[in-house]
């Protein structure tokens, strides 16, 4: 059977009935005009003078942006500082409650485009094996390679993933930390191209920052990956956050990049997995369960 093609576009269902990142209302000129894509569907973007967007899928290569907006335009909606839109009849946007607590700093970190698939992001998003050897000196070092025993649990009826009482050794486990430590995490994936990652907060007990990776599928394999924090440290300039951020992600593009295939393999046979790949091997199966097949390669029947 021949490969689906890259510009194919998504008939999924379960991903087209849901709501998409297009980036971060901030970067996001009044005003313009301008083209992307999701789901390997064209788009055009509009913002007027007020603020106000819409969004509708391109036809032709060139529209003339004179005409403004069709009668018919995708759903939108912004939360957490970003514009979402869907190509479908979406359900709610899954809830992140700590967005709207006082005293956090919600800070858009940057967007960084990757040559890999939705799926493929979000599963090394969920990966502390590799901290040590990609994030050497930062995120992990070694000798302290082990992943200790964590749980994962699918709840709610299968729509999220959960992985609790993560604990990993990290040199500098945030901007602001101060020598190694070991750092408690947790991680859900409520969308299958978002997830959210709690970690402990240097200082503040009992409560964790939360940084949130919200990935844009262009195509099947390039993605526009949108990283977003909340957190309860606000000593260190944006400017700072960012630079960190970006230098993180840029360990891990070339990672990215490099894994073949660029789609993500459901069959259980297709890449061994280690006891360390527990959130992995979970969200592999949620993916299939669910009948996602724009950015994998399904398992057999």
């Amino acid at each position: 059977m021949a490969p689906e093609r890259l510009d194919q576009p998504c008939e999924d269902d379960p991903l087209l009935d849901l709501w998409h990142p297009l980036g971060a209302v901030e970067t996001m000129p009044k005003n313009r005009t301008w083209k992307d894509q999701l789901l390997g569907v064209p788009l055009t973007l509009s913002r007027s003078p007020e603020g106000g967007f819409a969004v509708w899928k391109r036809r032709g290569d060139d529209p003339d942006s004179a005409e403004g907006p069709p009668a018919s335009t995708l759903p939108v909606t912004e939360r957490y500082g970003y514009l979402w839109t869907s190509l479908g009849t979406p359900r709610p946007l899954f809830g992140i409650p700590e967005a709207d607590e006082s005293d956090r700093r919600l800070l858009h970190a940057t967007s960084i485009t990757a040559h890999t698939s939705a799926p493929r992001s979000i599963e090394n998003f969920l990966d502390m094996g590799h901290f040590p050897f990609v994030h050497t000196s930062v995120l992990g070092d070694e000798p302290h390679t082990e992943v200790k025993d964590y749980n994962v649990e699918v709840s709610v009826a299968g729509e999220e993933i959960l992985a609790t009482d993560c604990v990993f050794y990290q040199p500098q486990a945030a901007l602001s930390s101060q020598g190694g430590a070991e750092v408690d995490y947790a991680f859900r994936v409520p969308h299958p191209h978002c997830s959210v990652l709690y970690k402990s907060s240097p200082g503040v007990a009992d409560r964790f920052d939360v940084i949130a990776l919200f990935v844009q599928a262009l195509d099947q394999e390039h993605i526009r990956a949108h990283m977003w924090l909340c957190l309860l440290d606000d000593s260190q300039p944006d400017w700072a956050l960012r630079r960190f951020q970006v230098s993180i992600f840029g360990q891990d593009k070339p990672v990215l990049e490099n894994q073949l295939p660029r789609r993500l393999p459901l069959d259980p046979r297709a890449e061994t997995p280690i006891r360390a790949d527990k959130s992995g091997v979970a969200y592999r199966r949620w993916l299939g369960q669910m009948g996602v097949r724009y950015g994998v390669i399904p398992g057999a029947a």
